[in-house]
């Protein structure tokens, strides 16, 4: 997610005289910060509520989560300032050692690629549930909602109406999901019975829906002012904002299906509501927009990870790197379509990248911060 916090930066940075200096404001990286967390994890929570056994024990784990969230933010910031780095690899490599630097890789390529996976997964749903009521479409018809335009795949990727499409998407839904709550028809009994392991089951899916943390350190060096107090302010406020968002969207569309809710909220209400169109071709189009930057990044990690030194120089020589990067695209593109369609659904997806996501949340901060007790001057009561 590093390369679309890096254009959204890009957008939102003030003109200055000194190219490559650090000039993002505090309001510009909240901002960032939320483009970064609001995506398809807003469609897996009102089924995580009804999985972790009801609204309560859902928001109290939500709460407690948000702990260790903004924990991860502060911890990434501080050390990305004693590291001088620019990337959540490079700062893990230069704080943990070279070992973790290549096991955070490992990681961060997995976490690409699933997502990858869990963006064409998405698609598919809705082209499946989707149904135009303009066209006439219904069980028998072939053709879905908006074949006939090619050029919806084809928008270029720097646009900044696009760079803020996923956020607006994400207050659009959450807005439909609370209006649909208003005017349902039917009364849904709640069967609330929570445990522990109902209480763990609804992590991945907060791991994945607050995934900013591999964008933070691009972020937070992009800013003028990286004093740590006003990172931490950053930090809560993009999150709380997160917590809000998230926690709208799941608890009334829990109240909305109850335990009858789909993995993908969308996929609960009917094909053929013009609202509920809408909020499905702004999640797609957004997606679809999002998928050719996620590739792009896993591609160049990726190329990282396998490539050593001596070899590397021969493959940048172009024939071969080009070669090299078809190879790859191509690979990637069929791989993940190929799991999105044997994947029943997103569900499945969102546990796998919750749990690689854990790593970027708890795992790596914290080793990142024992690592910097036992190297920086630090006074003792502080440590």
């Amino acid at each position: 997610m590093e390369e679309l916090a890096r254009e959204s930066i890009g957008l939102l940075a003030k003109p200055t005289l000194e190219s490559g200096s650090p000039n993002l404001s505090s309001a510009g990286a909240v901002f960032i910060m939320l483009k970064s967390s609001l995506g398809a994890g807003l469609l897996n929570f009102p089924w995580a509520f009804n999985k972790a056994g009801g609204i309560t024990t859902a928001v109290l784990v939500e709460l407690g989560s948000l702990i260790f969230l903004i924990s991860g933010l502060v911890i990434l910031g501080y050390a990305s300032s004693i590291s001088t780095q620019s990337t959540y690899q490079g700062v893990v490599r230069e704080i943990c050692g070279s070992a973790i630097g290549k096991l955070c890789e490992i990681c961060f390529i997995l976490n690409l690629f699933m997502i990858s996976v869990a963006f064409l997964r998405v698609v598919g749903d809705q082209l499946e549930k989707c149904t135009c009521p303009c066209l006439g479409n219904g069980p028998g018809t072939e053709s879905p909602c908006s074949d006939h335009d090619p050029r919806r795949n084809t928008f270029p990727l720097q646009s900044f109406c696009f760079s803020i499409l996923g956020t607006l998407a994400a207050c659009y839904l959450t807005l439909v999901i609370i209006i649909k709550y208003y005017l349902r028809t039917e009364q849904v009994i709640m069967h609330e019975v929570s445990s522990l392991a109902s209480m763990f089951s609804v992590i991945p899916t907060i791991c994945f829906g607050f995934q900013c943390h591999e964008a933070c350190i691009a972020i937070y060096s992009s800013m003028h002012n990286k004093k740590l107090s006003l990172w931490i302010v950053v930090s809560v406020l993009s999150m709380l904002f997160c917590l809000l968002i998230y926690s709208l969207t799941g608890l009334y569309g829990y109240l909305t299906f109850g335990a009858d809710v789909a993995a993908d909220i969308l996929m609960s209400y009917p094909g053929n509501d013009l609202i509920i169109i809408i909020a499905r071709l702004l999640f797609g189009i957004s997606i679809i927009t999002i998928y050719p930057i996620v590739l792009l990044l896993g591609r160049s990690v990726l190329q990282d990870v396998c490539l050593n030194d001596k070899c590397r120089s021969v493959v940048l020589l172009e024939p071969y790197e080009r070669c090299t990067r078809i190879v790859l695209t191509v690979t990637w593109i069929i791989v993940t379509l190929i799991i999105a369609l044997f994947v029943p659904d997103i569900s499945e997806v969102i546990s796998i990248i919750g749990g690689i996501s854990a790593f970027f949340i708890f795992i790596f901060p914290g080793l990142c911060l024992v690592c910097a007790m036992e190297t920086e001057p630090i006074e003792p009561r502080k440590k």
